[in-house]
């Protein structure tokens, strides 16, 4: 049964250390592209990509992100900066380093570039210790401006590598977000403001 938290009490040592472990096996899985053991550390997989306002829920739509972004970057790993804890959240800042080998959602053709881009991402567990949510926090353009930086824009194969990779851009955006993402309440605080 679930507990109630109070917002302005840490879990107990035990508990901090249990999911500082469950996250780092968590990167570590992902960086040896172990999908079955990453999936483990969720009851049910959901990721929020917060700068594309998408969501990934279930194991089926999170395989495939999986998929979808090892072959765009297959030798991904992460170099961990700083790791902090909530009361209910483990809050990792990262880098996400990768080399851009294959097509981006699909539609963006590799650059070969690689990218180094700072990240945020929260794990957010339930009151029953259960991990519920990877949501991740970057600047999508940090990581396109590297990907562009590596095209030969003074030859033609360079030239028509960047038009492609500017036709898949645009042809990602304009998406409508994920109203998940959208549907926020503002906390109730003790005290406000007049």
């Amino acid at each position: 049964m679930a507990t109630t938290r109070d917002r302005f009490t840490l879990p107990s040592a035990d508990v901090l250390r249990a999911r500082e472990k469950l996250v780092l096996d968590h990167f570590h899985d992902e960086v040896v592209q172990d999908w079955d053991a990453t999936l483990s550390t969720f009851p049910h997989p959901h990721y929020e990509l917060v700068a594309q306002m998408v969501v990934h829920d279930g194991d089926v739509e999170v395989r495939k992100y999986y998929d979808d972004t090892r072959v765009a970057f297959p030798d991904q790993d992460h170099e961990i900066i700083e790791f902090r804890h909530s009361v209910d959240a483990v809050i990792v800042e990262f880098w996400l380093l990768g080399t851009h080998l294959g097509p981006l959602g699909g539609v963006i053709p590799a650059t070969g570039s690689t990218h180094r881009t700072r990240m945020t991402a929260y794990f957010v567990f339930d009151a029953d210790e259960n991990l519920v949510a990877e949501r991740i926090y970057f600047d999508q353009l940090t990581i396109l401006k590297q990907l562009l930086a590596g095209i030969d824009k003074r030859s033609l194969k360079g030239l028509l590598t960047l038009g492609r990779v500017l036709k898949g851009v645009l042809s990602m955006t304009g998406g409508a977000p994920d109203p998940r993402l959208l549907s926020t309440t503002v906390p109730e605080f003790t005290r406000r403001r007049a």
